[in-house]
């Protein structure tokens, strides 16, 4: 019997690179991509030039973002939307921190990584031969990624036409408009992909991908992102707060809505299995932590819900360990009153007790902040 949770349709070609042109400030925090700039200035880094894909190979590599991550949007809605359409679509590449973008023909790479004082951050960098290839700081795309749709914060998100942004909470019948989706599953479409094709195990016979890392835009990568971008908006919204010294209802709610959301609480079911095609889930479920059994928050279930265990992986995130100490354990409270039933809301009791437990013994093994005065 073939394990279709790690079928793999090799058919990898070239690659190429691209991404938006707007006004750069200067860089400032100690994200990711500051970090970069660093080791360029330093001379720690000396990448070469590809013809076809630029610096986009360099970049990856040192943030250590796998080509596996990418998934492919052909919906027109960016600040490069003249190049962008079903015969040009743009790629994202992710980790948990970072997302690189480019758009072929165009001159540039896109860039957002977590900076612990100012949130999502915005960059460009320009694709030339000449010089030092570094990001410069783009604020002009909060424009657009900073809203209601990002929690009001800095921050991404994943729009499925009409203009309808998705998680984990989003029904899959409604996710995907204008995107590119390869993968497997039955008895049930979703709206990815171009009008009736459905399901695609590949792109080779979609565009032309010559530039593409992969052939892939795969569907796990596509539901953990949707779920990392509300995630770190969620976060990035409780630290403002709490650096503002916002309290009472408020405050209240940035906690709650975090806590509910780190724990699946709203999930939509899947409507039945769901199979990766591209690799990235292997390499995804690798990355641990583990605890003393074994298990990982990045398990992935991908039968009737996204995870295995339901609490989110991006509780190890650089954006939720620069929490404010305060904020942490009032999401900490919240979680554990969650997980051991203090909170009654019928809303909570579809978390068996099996789950409840399961993440209880997680969360004390793998996080040295989970507090240990804690009865359950």
């Amino acid at each position: 019997m073939i394990d279709f949770a790690s079928v793999r349709i090799e058919r990898v070609r070239p690659v190429l690179i691209a991404v938006c042109l707007l006004p750069s400030l200067p860089i400032r925090g100690d994200d990711a991509i500051s970090t970069f700039n660093a080791k360029i200035e330093q001379g720690a880094l000396a990448p070469a030039f590809e013809p076809a894909a630029g610096y986009l190979r360099v970049v990856l590599e040192y943030l250590r973002i796998p080509t596996e991550s990418q998934i492919v949007v052909f919906s027109s809605a960016s600040f490069q939307a003249k190049l962008i359409n079903p015969e040009n679509p743009r790629a994202i590449y992710f980790n948990d921190d970072v997302a690189i973008a480019w758009v072929r023909g165009s001159s540039s790479i896109e860039g957002a990584s977590f900076d612990p004082e100012a949130g999502t951050a915005f960059y460009r960098l320009e694709q030339t031969a000449h010089g030092k290839p570094t990001f410069r700081r783009d604020d002009s795309c909060l424009s657009c990624h900073q809203s209601q749709r990002t929690a009001g914060v800095p921050g991404l998100f994943v729009v499925s036409n009409p203009l309808e942004i998705s998680d984990h909470r989003t029904p899959l019948p409604a996710r995907w408009g204008g995107w590119y989706v390869t993968g497997l599953s039955i008895r049930f479409r979703h709206l990815g992909n171009r009008t009736g094709q459905g399901w695609l195990q590949s792109l080779y016979d979609q565009f032309d991908t010559a530039g593409y890392l992969t052939e892939y835009s795969d569907v796990v990568a596509l539901m953990t992102f949707e779920h990392q971008t509300q995630a770190t908006n969620l976060i990035t919204r409780l630290a403002r707060d709490a650096r503002l010294a916002n309290s009472g209802p408020e405050l209240s709610d940035a906690v709650n809505r975090l806590a509910d959301y780190l724990l699946f609480v709203d999930e939509a079911l899947l409507p039945s299995r769901i199979i990766g095609t591209s690799g990235f889930r292997e390499k995804f479920e690798a990355l641990g932590p583990f605890d003393r059994r074994g298990r990982s928050f990045r398990q992935f279930d991908l039968r009737r819900r996204m995870m295995v265990y339901p609490c989110s992986y991006m509780i190890y995130s650089k954006s939720f360990e620069a929490l404010p100490f305060a904020a942490k354990r009032l999401v900490y409270a919240r979680m554990r009153d969650i997980l051991t039933g203090h909170s009654a809301e019928p809303r909570y009791a579809r978390m068996s007790r099996w789950d409840r437990q399961a993440v209880l013994e997680i969360l004390r093994d793998t996080k040295s902040d989970w507090p240990l005065d804690s009865t359950y």
